[in-house]
């Protein structure tokens, strides 16, 4: 039924940003009394074998969404009422910014793909803060932090310590996004020398905190391994909490020829493989690192896969475009079955278990 209402407004909808509009209107709708009540009444999954705590934050289960959906917070009752286990609201950044010109996202069906080139389009983090200060959320929210377009690269560092400063009371966890490829020169922040910059202005407000609260680094697809090491070193010499694997390509193997000649960031099923060889790449040199693992999942099978390579938690994006706004609860109640069939009690039982295999 939800693929039959898609490719309808699809067919009426030509342009991507519009229906994502009109999505997040309908969710906020969702998110007040009482349709929230009834929502969460249908999606949630309550299953202890799926809770986890991860970096110090108890999760209900380890399906989120990542960032990028809901930049501002505006749809998060109503995201939260459709049972993900936490949400990541952002990308946001120190300064209000428009982003890229429009047209700036573009489906591809036949790839079960995304391509976006947004250019962190938020209404800044003191917005952000304002917005939360007012919102009482019963799962975890994450924060993901990105670098004005404004900023100068050699000024990066203090411009991801404004956003922390400024979000800091509401949110269970950040994450520095230092990997979209559709901000002039973001990528360049993966690099030691500006990362460890970042990490340790961010790690000076951290630490003079009655709480310090986890922070995590989001890498891209496209780095090689050697990189991956180099970023896996500044991450455990900073103390950083978590990874989470992996943003958008710009790597086009394997779709289509129009999804080919569109600049972006390419989500969804193409980049599926890539993502898991990652995060296995990474659990197998870092163990103990928890990882948020992302890229193409749209079924339990997708999640169990990458949870097997070493994700102890899930975000989903492009699969809630295709699949619905049950996604996680088809999701967990899969992973449910899964677990019980490998003779697992716990979600985190089955973490990394592919190397072992």
């Amino acid at each position: 039924m939800y693929r039959f209402f898609v490719s309808v407004l699809f067919l009426f909808i030509k342009d991507p940003e519009t229906a994502h509009k009109l999505a997040l209107f309908f969710l906020k709708i969702v998110g007040l009394f009482p349709f929230s009540q009834l929502t969460a009444f249908v999606a949630k999954t309550q299953k202890l074998e799926l809770q986890q705590r991860v970096f110090g934050v108890n999760f209900p289960n380890p399906v989120g969404l990542a960032a990028g959906l809901d930049k501002d917070g505006g749809s998060a009752k109503g995201l939260e009422s459709l049972g993900f286990g936490f949400l990541e609201l952002g990308t946001v950044t120190k300064y209000p910014q428009d982003g890229n010109p429009r047209q700036r996202i573009f489906r591809f069906d036949s790839d079960r793909a995304l391509v976006n080139r947004m250019g962190f389009n938020n209404k800044g983090a003191g917005a952000l803060s304002r917005r939360l200060a007012h919102l009482k959320m019963n799962i975890p929210v994450g924060i993901s932090i990105g670098k004005s377009k404004r900023t100068e690269l050699e000024d990066a560092a203090a411009d991801y310590r404004f956003s922390l400063e400024r979000l800091y009371d509401h949110g269970d966890y950040f994450a520095i996004n230092v990997s979209s490829p559709n901000t002039p020169g973001l990528r360049e922040l993966q690099d030691k020398k500006f990362l460890v910059e970042i990490v340790s202005m961010m790690n000076e407000f951290r630490d003079a905190q009655k709480v310090r609260k986890p922070l995590l680094v989001k890498i891209a697809p496209d780095l090689s391994y050697e990189a991956i090491d180099e970023v896996l070193k500044v991450c455990e010499d900073g103390k950083i909490d978590g990874i989470i694997a992996v943003n958008t390509t710009v790597a086009r193997l394997g779709v289509s020829r129009a999804a080919t000649e569109t600049a972006g960031g390419l989500s969804g099923e193409p980049i599926k493989k890539r993502a898991t060889e990652i995060i296995s790449y990474i659990h197998s040199k870092k163990p103990n690192m928890p990882i948020i693992g992302v890229g193409g999942i749209f079924t339990a099978e997708d999640a169990y896969e990458k949870i097997k390579a070493g994700a102890s938690l899930l975000q989903v994006y492009t699969g809630f475009i295709y699949e619905g706004p049950l996604i996680a609860r088809a999701i967990n109640e899969g992973l449910a079955v899964f677990l019980k069939r490998d003779g697992y009690k716990s979600i985190s039982e089955a973490v990394g278990k592919n190397k072992s295999s």
